[in-house]
Formats: C-alpha cells, structure tokens, sequence
C-alpha cells in the first residue's frame, strides 16, 4: 500500500505540499442517484414540487457545492474551477434522477473531490425539495466515473 498524503511522519493530518508539481489540466467525472416512488418522479417532472423547480435548484447547489469543497473538506486545495457541468435526468427505470457532474480546472491537483461533492449536495438538494412529497427516497451509488490529467493519469471506473 502507498504512503497516505494527507498523513506526516508522525501520522498527523496535513495539507499535501502540491507547490513541487506543474499546472496540467485535469477533469473529473462523478455520478450519483436519487432513487424516490414514481409519483414522487411525476411531480417533479410535472412541476408540482411545492418549493419550486427541482432541477434548477439542484443544479445551482452543486455548482455551489463544487466551488466550496475545501471550504467543507478540510485537507482539499482551494481552487480556481474552470468548469462545472450539473446534468440531472429523470430516469424512469430507476425510478428517480441521475445527477452527473463534471468539473475542470487547470492547476496542481485534481478535482475529484469537487465533482463528488457537487454531485451529493445536487443529491441531497433533491431530497430536500421533494421530500414534503415522500421521506423514503435513497441517495445510492455515488461514485467517481472518470479522472483525467495530473501524474497519476487517466482513471476510468465502471459503476
């Protein structure tokens, strides 16, 4: 097993010294479901959600979410995003939606971090904005799809 970064020689936490390393452009793909009843899909889909358009609200909390990430994550670099990518689908065979972020910057670490954190509190954004409707929704199967850039290369996970 690899030494853990985040972890000093006397195994106390610390920020990982990224100054050594070259700015490359590095992208993160990550997804995540919102597994609800199919009446509580309807309503969405419809626009019946009583606090107003799900999507939307959900897509601009992961934005948001992804641009805070070391704000919410103790150990994670702060920094300068170039792109985040919110895509929400109502997916009737589960039934619920598929949230899939993805995130992009140019700089000395990746952003995993950022494009899981986007897509768990687009997640739980959801959750929250439906739940008047039905409490027993699941948030299931966040995962990262895909990394790309940076020393350690490309990363591609089946989910």
């Amino acid at each position: 097993m690899s030494k853990l970064t985040h972890l000093d020689d006397h195994g106390r936490a610390k920020m990982v010294d990224v100054s050594p390393k070259p700015d490359t452009t590095r992208t993160a793909i990550a997804r995540g479901e919102v597994w609800m009843k199919k009446e509580t899909l309807g309503l969405i889909r419809a626009g019946q959600i009583k606090k107003g358009d799900v999507l939307t609200v959900a897509q601009i909390a992961g934005i948001t979410a992804s641009k805070r990430t070391s704000d919410l994550i103790p150990l994670c670099h702060p920094l300068p995003l170039s792109k985040v990518d919110i895509d929400l689908v109502l997916d009737d065979a589960l039934p619920g939606v598929v949230i899939t972020a993805t995130v992009k910057v140019t700089g000395k670490t990746g952003v995993e971090m950022e494009a899981l954190t986007a897509v768990s509190i687009a997640a739980l954004t959801v959750y929250d904005m439906a739940k008047a409707a039905e409490k027993t929704m699941r948030i299931q199967n966040i995962c990262l799809l895909e990394k790309h850039g940076g020393t350690s290369g490309d990363v591609i996970n089946q989910p």
